[in-house]
């Protein structure tokens, strides 16, 4: 039996689990990268224009508000498929990596935008008055003063976040994108073979431990 596994092992390693692991890496650090640029512009947005923000605006806000809280409600899965006629004409293709973050950044940046949104929103009001006093602007106390201040809860929500856009990577494997979620199905469950199976499974946790402690270590230093 162990034979056996090592043998599969040998053969599919560095043929087809390898690259598998270097697309799922490629998909969630494009898809991080790119969510976190535009959900901090969203946050933004949505902090200068809630009720109690710099720039009251509720048409803006609630219009705002309604699109995150709409594409936060759907299923991953749902949501890949939905956007694939979308995906095609903005990427050129629904296949592989690059098929995969378009869907993946729209998924991502309504969860990064509430990050940011939340983070910020608990910064001591006082903070916020005392920098309004001395003539700061708003960009100025978003950058300066809630930014700053809210660092350490962004770095905690970014790390929850991108455990859940992991696993995000492997359900738009499944359905075309590559990495180690259609590795895992093509070659592990629709084969019936186990030892493909659950190496990604195992690799995928692995994976989880590697980005929590890393965040962990990010949320001590700060």
């Amino acid at each position: 039996m162990m034979a056996e596994i090592i043998a599969k092992l040998d053969k599919y390693f560095f043929r087809l689990i390898v690259p598998a692991i270097g697309d799922t890496l490629a998909m969630l650090a494009a898809t991080m990268v790119l969510a976190t640029v535009l959900g901090f512009v969203i946050s933004v947005v949505l902090i200068i224009t809630r009720k109690d923000g710099l720039r009251p605006n509720r048409w803006v806000y609630g219009v705002l508000n309604f699109l995150v809280n709409f594409i936060r409600s759907f299923p991953i899965m749902i949501l890949i498929v939905a956007l694939l006629p979308l995906t095609r004409v903005v990427m050129g293709t629904t296949m592989g990596v690059q098929g995969a973050v378009f869907p993946l950044t729209v998924a991502a940046t309504p969860f990064m935008a509430r990050i940011f949104e939340n983070a910020m929103v608990e910064v001591d009001p006082q903070l916020i008055e005392a920098a309004r006093s001395f003539g700061a602007s708003d960009l100025q106390i978003i950058f300066r003063v809630m930014l700053k201040e809210a660092v350490p809860s962004i770095v905690s929500g970014t790390t929850l976040a991108t455990v859940t856009y992991l696993s995000a990577t492997t359900v738009a494997g499944a359905i075309g994108a590559g990495g180690l979620g259609s590795i895992a199905m093509n070659y592990g469950y629709h084969r019936f073979d186990d030892v493909i199976l659950y190496t990604g499974v195992v690799i995928l946790c692995i994976l989880v431990q590697l980005i929590q402690l890393m965040g962990g270590w990010i949320y001590k230093r700060l």
